[in-house]
């Protein structure tokens, strides 16, 4: 772990040193950072050579300190050295490895010089000369450090430009951070957690965790707004070095020049949109992570997870559970044992108020993994009647919580348009006047945002080399149980995740949908001429047949089946016709979908396909023409009445009789249903008649006797014979009424009728000579026939147009909308989930992800041993 803590017997001692020490170290890491060539051996061989052609060293030399410079300034570190031995006799040195500050032991001659001088008038002297010796040092480094991020700078573009002609590799922080990707859309369903290291930047609503992270990243890259919730989701932010200040999406190409105002709208606009777009309906915060990279010169390598703000109340507009979301959110990230806790508290409101803490304590108790930081400092300062509980707060003894270590910034001044410089000039500015900082009760390592990123960075990295090994371990035998299980279960199959049994998914269904086109003519026309007939017979026999055949003569006959047919073709047949066809495509795609491929069949993918195809024929629309088309060729088609030979005639008549025949069929069956079992049945099968069956075979009897009297009986009684049948019955003690009557007449009216019509069709056999001569002086009439001939090739002629429609039009139509159905559920992780279910699917997906998150590990883990 990480230790950061601070003595406080040393904190004078810790402080004058300060101002000296950071001139020391901050030019020391500016020389380290300079291009070593033990660690650039790579670039020697075609860099070293031509570097003084693009760098103007002479320039450079000129505007370091020259040697005069640095002789005058001499004397002064003399008497600071001086300075701090006259101070050996009022403080002990702590205990060592407390603090990142520490200063040398030096032999000193001068205590007699100073013994004159009262110990207060000694460090006031003491101070203001730190303090003008820190000013003129400050001013010195940061031109060094501008000079150095220029070298830098060019140095990275060399390399972006290729001049060493060879692949760059990835940075350690990116290849670190594809790994966490992985995990974050890992299912821990075998009990493997997720332990690598995270920066998980917590704090209350407001706190100041935006401006903390963007002064980390050096741009404003966060949405704002005035009190109101902004982060709703978690944001993981990779921070690295670049020669170009850019931000860019995991799942996107798209950079965005974080030195131009328009394109850090847009990031705000974008990060945004992905948060509201991943808050699922009913509610204020989501879960999904919001993953963007962030490259510039000079940033610090880490990876940090900026979480919603911790909230006491629930306001309107906001859902019941954004509470209890955002404490489980937070502790999901927390309570990973190697996650580094970046608490963030307001230092202008009372810390009481502060709930974060209480939870930060909670998953930290030891605080060996929490760094405090305070924002807001200057307005604490300013508004806090006493300074030294800034101090109890900043060393962690108001509130019962521990911490590695206690930070203090200022990031800005509350405008929104600040820019970074601005905002780091301030803050540096405020608290080099700081009475915080002058008093002792702040040290000079424990304030700016700059001195926080150093030690966040240093942190997180110490942290992911002490437990990444381990890791990676642990994903080393969770791979060998998923392998050990799939060989066990699946010995056969291949190891295929959810995306590719969808591409194999795929291939599969588009396959089936050029089956169709494979589908014969003649299968088409078959299918579609009988189903179309099957809609439409009713309405032809009880509509137009029946109504017509009880008219009196051939010539109101062939009358009302013109007007009928007429009106039945301008307002139902095409509809009719168009439904149809459509559902027997339907039917037929149907049938290539779920039909079992044998051994090859695979049922995992039944549920995808049964998605595929309702959706399809969902988004399937008819043309729209077809139906004023095939009107038109209906109604031409029934005007038609010249049957050209006695094939056609006898198939006419062969269709008639099978249609009449399928009636009779059922009317006798309506017949049995209502006067109940016969003698042979009732005899055989042991059964008998209810009450009212018997009441009904009484009345078909009567009936019966009627229709033999007169078999040219019209097709409904009249009110004499219905009193006549109801008073014969009543003589035999039957009571019957009037209405019972009338049903039952119908049905063996329409039994009688059709029998009669067989008939006729059989007498119409040879009629064809005669309807050749018009039925001229002929007692033969065959309108009939005619009538079911102009029926029959109404619907030939139609299944031809629509099988024509299907082949030419429709069937690519619907392979199109399945082309298109696939694309949008490939794009829809949410659907192959819910589609591609099952023991065998998590299994293999599991199995994939941790390998891959394995030999990420394994590479990384390379990088970072090379990197030592």
């Amino acid at each position: 772990m990480c230790h950061l803590p601070e003595s406080g017997e040393q904190q004078l001692w810790r402080s004058a040193v300060g101002g000296g020490y950071t001139v020391k170290k901050t030019y020391d890491q500016w020389k380290d950072m300079m291009p070593d060539l033990d660690e650039y051996k790579w670039i020697v061989p075609d860099f070293i050579w031509e570097l003084d052609e693009h760098i103007d060293f002479e320039k450079l030399i000129k505007a370091l300190p020259d040697a005069d410079d640095l002789a005058k300034l001499l004397p002064d570190f003399d008497k600071i050295g001086e300075s701090f031995t006259s101070l050996k006799g009022f403080f002990s040195p702590g205990p060592p490895g407390e603090t990142a500050f520490r200063a040398t032991d030096q032999a000193y001659d001068n205590d007699k010089q100073y013994k004159k001088v009262s110990d207060k008038e000694k460090i006031d002297q003491l101070q203001e000369e730190l303090l003008r010796t820190q000013l003129k040092y400050q001013r010195m480094l940061e031109r060094l450090e501008k000079e150095n991020k220029e070298l830098r700078k060019l140095v990275l573009q060399r390399d972006d430009k290729g001049i060493h002609q060879r692949k760059l590799k990835k940075s350690l922080i990116d290849m670190y951070s594809e790994v966490l990707d992985i995990l974050s859309d890992y299912d821990a369903s075998y009990n493997t957690q997720d332990h690598l290291p995270r920066v998980v930047v917590v704090g209350d609503q407001s706190a100041g965790k935006t401006s903390v992270l963007e002064m980390i990243a050096q741009a404003r890259i966060f949405p704002r707004g005035s009190g109101e919730m902004m982060t709703r989701s978690p944001v993981k932010v990779t921070l690295s070095e670049g020669p170009h200040h850019v931000a860019l999406f995991k799942d996107s190409s798209r950079e965005f020049d974080l030195t131009k105002e328009e394109d850090l709208a847009a990031l705000r606009n974008e990060i945004e949109i992905r948060m509201r777009n991943s808050v699922k309906e009913g509610c204020t915060v989501s879960t999904e992570t919001i993953s963007l990279s962030v490259k510039g010169p000079g940033l610090q390598r880490m990876v940090l997870v900026d979480l919603p703000g911790v909230i006491s109340t629930v306001t309107s507009g906001m859902a019941p559970d954004t509470k209890e979301t955002i404490f489980s959110i937070s502790k999901a990230y927390m309570q990973n044992p190697n996650a580094i806790i970046l608490c963030i508290q307001d230092g202008s409101v009372d810390a009481e108020r502060s709930i974060v803490t209480d939870l930060v304590s909670q998953m930290d108790p030891q605080g060996k993994r929490t760094i405090f930081v305070l924002t807001k400092v200057d307005l604490a300062e300013k508004n806090v009647a006493s300074p030294s509980r800034i101090q109890q707060i900043i060393e962690g003894k108001l509130f019962p919580m521990k911490a590695l270590g206690y930070f203090a910034v200022v990031t800005g001044k509350g405008n929104s348009s600040e820019s970074i410089e601005s905002i780091k000039e301030y803050e540096e500015e405020f608290f080099q006047n700081s009475k915080l900082l002058k008093t002792c009760m702040l040290k000079a390592h424990q304030v700016t945002t700059k001195n926080l990123s150093l030690a966040v960075s240093d942190c997180f990295w110490k942290m992911v080399r002490e437990s990444v090994e381990q890791q990676a371990d642990a994903f080393k035998a969770t791979r060998f149980n998923l392998e050990t299980e799939w060989k066990n279960n699946y010995p056969r199959l291949r190891e295929l995740d959810r995306n590719e049994l969808f591409e194999k998914a795929k291939n599969e269904i588009l396959d089936e949908v050029i089956s169709l086109t494979q589908v014969t003519p003649k299968h088409w026309e078959e299918i579609l001429q009988k189903t179309l007939w099957e809609r439409v017979s009713t309405h032809v026999i009880e509509n137009i047949y029946l109504p017509a055949a009880q008219t009196m003569n051939s010539g109101t006959f062939n009358t009302t089946v013109d007007i009928k047919l007429k009106q039945w073709t301008d307002k139902q047949l095409p509809n009719k016709a168009v439904e149809v066809a459509w559902e027997t495509l339907q039917e037929e795609f149907s049938r290539f979908m779920t039909e079992q491929k044998g051994k090859e069949h695979d049922d995992i993918f039944d549920k995808l396909k049964q998605a595929v195809k309702e959706e399809s024929i969902k988004r399937h629309k008819w043309n729209e023409r077809a139906e004023d088309s095939l009107r038109v060729i209906q109604h031409n088609a029934l005007e038609d009445r010249s049957i050209s030979d006695k094939q056609q005639w006898d198939a006419a008549i062969h269709f008639m009789e099978e249609t009449l025949q399928s009636r009779l069929k059922d009317t006798e069956s309506v017949i049995e249903d209502m006067v109940g079992p016969d003698w042979k049945k009732r005899w055989l099968h042991w059964t008998g008649r209810t009450k009212e069956q018997n009441i009904r075979n009484e009345t078909k009897n009567e009936l019966e006797k009627l229709i033999k009297c007169s078999e040219e009986h019209a097709a409904y009684l009249a009110n004499d014979e219905v009193t006549t049948v109801r008073k014969n019955l009543e003589a035999r003690g039957i009571t019957v009424d009037p209405c019972l009557i009338k049903d039952t007449w119908h049905q063996i009216y329409r039994r009688h009728f059709l029998k009669t019509a067989l008939n006729h069709c059989n007498l119409c056999r040879r009629g064809f000579y005669y309807y050749q001569r018009h039925f001229v002086d002929s007692e033969l009439e065959c309108n009939d026939i005619v009538l079911f001939w102009r029926i029959q090739r109404m619907l030939a002629i139609t299944a031809n147009t629509l099988r024509q429609q299907l082949t030419n039009t429709e069937v690519r139509r619907l392979e199109k909308n399945v082309k298109e159905v696939l694309e949008d559920f490939a794009e829809d992780n949410d659907k192959k989930v819910k589609l591609l279910t099952g023991k065998r699917v998590q299994l293999a997906e599991d199995l994939k992800k941790v390998r891959e998150i394995q030999e990420k590990l394994e590479a990384f883990i390379e990088a970072l041993h090379q990197e030592k």
